[in-house]
This record gives structure tokens, C-alpha cells and sequence, in this order.
């Protein structure tokens, strides 16, 4: 009985609400404006029964629930949040989007920043949330573990700050996920083995529940009860393994104020546009009295690569209080009307381009946008897939006995067997990885054309040393090898500014005129347009080693990833701080 009240929905809202009207009411009582607090958790990894879809599996949780806990801070509060590993997979737990000033030893993705925690240990993650307010998420950063290990983190402004948009009644976290009714670290460890695509889920969910389009699900339904003339804040984000998705809500209009913890220029949609890693808050604004209706909020994916991929839909139900003499009233009556909502085509690459057009800082005295205007060192990464030549004792499925891989500029990222950061701190980086990551692609090609007949690539562990503060754009250039494809590309440790991106081949010469370096995005998870192109800059002012990769999970077990080493700077808070005590051993 405790363990099903743990994994209910409901009762996990119910204490979000409760913490987080308490934070709002009572903010810290007895400390002065903008005091620093220290949060404490505790997060067991065991596994939990579950059943959805008709049937039960064993799963990878933390503290037994699914989705996992919120974690709830202010901005300039400390986490110490202690992690105790009673699985058999050893493990990793990233905190996606915060930026770890010198704190990478607790960024969390395995053999990057930490070796995994193994069964039966324990590290404590221990970090401060500096200049971020938002909504954020944390997942396990190893193998598919993800794919059940998540949850969100809501960051408050700090006290008495308000926010830039109306204040909410209520706020309201909304998680998609993926499921699979095998066990998904047997799908991955399959796909790798034969060298073809893994098998692809058998739902989406919102907050853990698939809804009733699917088999068994009527029950296994997400409701969002709301009162009629209120304003709720959704707090969304994309936990999905490998599907970009489309959300919308039946006959409501959302407002959408900000994206990967970043404030944005309101803008109003019917549909949001969400990559696996990023986050999207959302004004909902009710209608002023309640229809007699019940509507339908539904995700499916965005979809644009040649793979195989779920083309099923989860829905869950906006549903409108009424006063209770109402409802005794109307209870012998029929059922309300369900109303649903119209989603793009599951391939819109237009709805795509015109979305994240939209998409803009606010860029003004309180939320500056510090875009780097003169840049150090320009890189310019393709990004996709290719093959390469499976091992005489493997039988793989592709031509020859090749297997697809995925990579960047030409070289796909070998996973070491020591931590990068440890390598890099204690200068010991011989034997674990090498310097010479190619800062553009081996030859040039028609990338979004006919591809090169020879498709094979390179591998290695390879990164990019920055020195601290170096300016630097990077356009990732999508290629149509084996098939274009869009690329949530996600960059640790920073926030990067998205100050151009279109269609086809990336044109040196006339499209940084088009650059936006007055008002652009700034995202820590961005998707590279299938057949396109994205230009980012950041300021590398953040010493440790940072991991970027694609967030769609198969092609970053593929390789499609790599690395960049900040160096320290010359003062003392430049510098990377020493590792912790408990920082797992490999």
C-alpha cells in the first residue's frame, strides 16, 4: 500500500503544491532578503514494481517513485543531495541545465565528469544554484537509465523577486516520458550487439501515466483539475528518450514565458514544440466559466530521421471544478463532451522553424542578454550518422558486416574507462583521451545532399581545450548520411546563446548577417533542423570538462558526443575546486 501511495501521481502533486505554496507564503521566515539555504536530499535508487500497459516490470527508481521526487530550491540556494545506489546497475545522476560553476565534479554524466556509483555506495552531489530561476530536471546520465530515473527542479526566483509575467494560481510540473514494456537497458544492450536500431517504445506517458488510447490505460490517466478564470503555470519538459514531441491542449491557448530556465518575449500558441532535454514554462489561462466540457491534452512526436519510431499519442484531461451542488445536481447526467485537440503533422518542419523563431530573450535591464559579441574561436561541427566496421566476432546487420554509428565532425566518441575531469584535474589525460577534436568536418561535402559514397567514420576520445573565458561559436551542421535528421544537441555546464539557424548548408559568408546578437535565444538543449543548420555561442568562463551530445539517447549511445576542457583561469575564482572525498572510483 505505501509503495502504490509513492508512485501515485496524485500524491506526488499534492506535496509539490503543499512545498511549494509553503516556499511561497513562508519563504525561509527568519532569514534576511536573498539568504542562502541549504537544501538537503536523500535519493535511494532501488526498484520498484510497476504496472502499465497490461502488465508489471521491475524498474530503476529513486525513493520508489515514478516520476521521481521535485526538487524545490531558491536561485543562490546550496543542494547537497546525497545518492545511495541499492540497484544492480551502477549509476550517475545529471542536473540537467544547471550550470555547476566549478562544481563539475557533481555534473554527473558517468566516465565524463564521475565514475558511476556502484551497488552499495553512495556520493553526495553538492552544488549552488547561481543566476538560474526556472524550471530545470534532473535523470540518470548512464546507459538508458533515464528512461525511468527522472524528475524535475523547480528553481524560485529569490525572495521577494517577483516573476516577469502575471503570478500563477497554481504551477503545475507536466513530464513526458517514454515507456517500454521490456526492460530497456536488454533493448539498448541488443541494438549495440546487433549494430541496428533499437526497438522503439511501446508509449509515451505523461507524468508516469500513458492515458486511455493505449491498452489497459483508461485508469493510468493524468487529470489536471483547474478552476474556471485562473492562471496555472506548466511547468513542461521533454524526459522522452529519443522523440521530440508536439503538446497541446484542446480549445486553449497557452502562453509561453520561458524555455530552459531562461525568461523569453511572451508569445501565444496552441501547440508547443519540445526536444528531448529542454524545458518550456507555459501560461494557461482558464476560461471564465466552466464549459461544459472536458478536454483533452495530448503529445505525440515531431518526426524527421529515416528510423522507426513510436507513432502512438498520450493524452491526459484538463478538467474545469464545478461548485458541488452543481455536480450532485448533474450526476445522473450523461458524460461532458471530450474535446480534442489538432496536432501538427508528425513531420512539420515548418510549424518547427516558425516556433523556434519565436523564441526570444527578454534581453532588457533586470534579464540581460549577454551575447558574445566578438568570438575567439569559431567551430564548425556536422552532426549525424555513418557507419563503421563491426569487430570479426560480432555479426552485424548492416552491409558488410558494418553497424550505424553517429557522430560529430567525422568522429564518433568512445567512451573511456576513467572520468575526463579526474584525467584532466590530475594531469593524467595520456591513455584517456587526446586534444586534436577536428574544429571543422575531415573534407567537405554537400551536407543536407547526396552523401559521399564512402559514409565510414573515425573514432576516439576526443576534446576541444578551451582557454578560460575564450568567446566561441559553433554552427552544428545536420547531414543527410543514411537520412537528415533533427538533434537536440544538449551542452553541459553552460547556457549558449542561438543566434541564427536555417535550411540546407550553413553559408559562411551571408548568414552570420542574419545573425539575432540583440534578442536571441539562450537554451542549454538546442535542436539542430533536420537539414539545417544552428549557430550557438557561449562564453567559456566555467573550468572543468563539459560533455555535449545529441539528448536523443540512441545516437548518443551511437557516439554522437564529445568534450570540451575549459582550462582555469588566472584568479582564484576561475579555477576548478578539488574533487569531493566520496567521488566514486572506477
Amino acid at each position: 500500500m505505501g509503495s502504490s501511495l509513492l508512485q501515485s501521481p496524485a500524491f506526488s502533486m499534492a506535496i509539490f503544491f503543499a512545498v511549494c505554496a509553503f516556499l511561497c507564503v513562508f519563504p525561509e521566515p527568519a532569514l534576511a532578503k536573498h539568504a542562502r539555504v541549504t537544501r538537503h536530499y536523500k535519493f535511494n535508487i532501488k526498484s520498484q514494481n510497476v504496472k502499465r500497459l497490461c502488465q508489471t516490470k521491475s524498474i530503476v527508481t529513486v525513493n520508489g517513485q515514478f516520476p521521481g521526487p521535485r526538487i524545490i530550491a531558491r536561485e543562490g540556494d546550496r543542494l547537497v543531495i546525497k545518492v545511495v545506489n541499492h540497484v544492480q546497475h551502477n549509476l550517475t545522476l545529471h542536473w540537467h541545465g544547471v550550470r555547476q560553476l566549478r562544481s563539475g565534479w557533481a555534473d554527473g554524466p558517468a566516465y565524463i565528469t564521475q565514475c558511476p556509483i556502484q551497488t552499495g555506495q553512495s556520493y553526495v552531489y553538492n552544488f549552488t544554484i547561481t543566476g538560474q530561476r526556472g524550471t530545470l530536471w534532473w535523470h540518470a546520465h548512464i546507459s538508458w537509465l533515464r528512461a525511468t530515473v527522472y524528475g524535475p527542479i523547480v528553481i524560485l526566483p529569490k525572495r521577494h523577486v517577483p516573476y516577469p509575467f502575471p503570478q500563477p494560481f497554481q504551477e503545475v510540473p507536466i513530464i513526458f516520458g517514454e515507456w517500454w514494456k521490456a526492460d530497456t537497458e536488454a533493448v539498448i544492450s541488443q541494438a549495440l550487439q546487433t549494430g541496428s536500431g533499437p526497438n522503439v517504445s511501446d508509449s509515451y506517458i505523461i507524468n508516469g501515466l500513458p492515458g486511455p488510447l493505449y491498452n489497459c490505460s483508461a485508469k493510468d490517466t493524468y487529470k489536471l483539475k483547474v478552476k474556471p478564470g485562473r492562471t496555472y503555470l506548466l511547468r513542461l519538459i521533454n524526459a522522452a528518450l529519443d522523440s521530440e514531441l508536439f503538446f497541446s491542449i484542446a480549445n486553449h491557448t497557452v502562453t509561453v514565458v520561458e524555455a530552459d530556465a531562461v525568461y523569453i518575449k511572451p508569445f501565444k500558441t496552441q501547440t508547443v514544440l519540445i526536444t528531448p532535454g529542454q524545458t518550456t514554462n507555459v501560461l494557461l489561462r482558464t476560461k471564465f466559466k466552466s464549459p461544459k466540457a472536458t478536454f483533452v491534452m495530448a503529445a505525440r512526436p515531431y518526426v524527421t530521421g529515416p528510423a522507426a519510431f513510436d507513432n502512438s499519442t498520450t493524452t491526459g484531461l484538463l478538467e474545469y471544478e464545478t461548485s458541488s451542488v452543481k455536480a450532485n445536481k448533474n450526476k445522473k447526467k450523461k458524460k461532458l463532451p471530450l474535446l480534442k485537440p489538432v496536432l501538427p503533422k508528425l513531420n512539420d518542419t515548418l510549424f518547427s522553424m516558425n516556433y523556434n523563431k519565436k523564441i526570444r530573450s527578454l534581453a532588457n535591464a533586470k534579464f540581460p542578454a549577454n551575447v558574445p559579441k566578438a568570438v575567439n574561436k569559431n567551430f564548425f561541427f556536422t552532426v549525424g550518422l555513418g557507419v563503421s566496421t563491426c569487430s570479426k566476432n560480432q555479426t552485424c546487420q548492416g552491409p558488410n558486416n558494418t553497424r550505424v554509428v553517429a557522430a560529430i565532425n567525422n568522429v564518433t566518441f568512445v567512451q573511456p574507462n576513467t572520468a575526463l575531469l579526474q584525467a584532466h584535474f590530475f594531469n593524467q589525460s595520456k591513455g584517456v583521451y587526446t586534444t586534436d577534436f577536428p574544429a571543422n568536418p575531415p573534407f567537405k561535402f554537400n551536407y543536407t545532399g547526396t552523401p559521399p559514397s564512402n559514409i565510414a567514420v573515425s573514432s576516439g576520445t576526443k576534446v576541444v581545450v578551451l582557454p578560460f573565458n575564450t568567446s566561441v561559436e559553433l554552427v552544428l551542421q545536420d547531414t543527410s548520411i543514411i537520412g537528415a535528421e533533427s538533434h537536440p544537441l544538449h551542452l553541459h555546464g553552460f547556457n549558449f546563446f542561438v543566434v541564427g539557424f536555417g535550411s540546407g548548408n550553413f553559408d559562411p559568408k551571408n548568414d552570420p548577417k542574419k545573425y539575432n546578437l540583440v534578442d536571441p535565444a539562450e537554451r542549454n538543449t538546442v535542436g539542430v533542423p533536420s537539414g539545417g543548420w544552428v549557430a550557438i555561442r557561449f562564453l567559456a568562463d566555467n573550468p572543468g570538462v563539459w560533455f555535449m551530445h545529441c539528448h536523443l539517447e540512441v545516437h548518443t549511445s551511437w557516439g554522437l558526443k564529445m568534450a570540451w576542457v575549459v582550462l582555469d583561469g588566472k584568479r582564484r575564482n576561475q579555477k576548478l575546486l578539488p574533487p569531493p572525498s566520496d567521488l566514486p572510483k572506477c
